[in-house]
């Protein structure tokens, strides 16, 4: 059982940077590959990024390839999203998830076993 509590959202003016945090419980951290998806108002939960469990492997999505990125402390337990120059388009509700399974997709929902709580990020004009 892995337990998951995101932190770091807010609200913020066009251009300005974020760093939002995954905090998770357990001793097996390490084994879990971690993924950041973010669900706006009215749309379906997206995936934005997706890091292995030693790091070594990170998926991000396109929408945000160059501004967002995914980086993991497993001495800490803790996953980050830093996010750069946002747009009122990336706000959303961020959700830090855990997969255990190797082999499934990175950037499907299904994929991951436990999910956080979600922290809200508001991007204005």
């Amino acid at each position: 059982q892995v337990q998951l509590v995101e932190s770091g959202g807010g609200l913020v003016q066009a251009g300005d940077s974020l760093r939002l945090s995954c905090a998770a419980s357990g001793r097996t951290f390490g084994s879990y590959a971690m993924g950041w998806f973010r669900q706006a108002p009215g749309k379906e939960r997206e995936f934005v990024a997706a890091i292995s469990g030693s790091g070594g492997v990170i998926y991000v999505t396109d929408s945000v390839k160059g501004r967002f990125t995914i980086s993991r402390d497993n001495a800490k337990n803790t996953v980050d999203l830093r996010m750069n120059s946002l747009k009122p388009e990336d706000t959303a509700v961020y959700y830090c998830a855990a997969k255990a399974r190797t082999g499934s997709s990175w950037g499907l929902e299904r994929s991951y076993d436990y999910w956080g709580q979600g922290t809200q990020v508001t991007v204005s004009s």
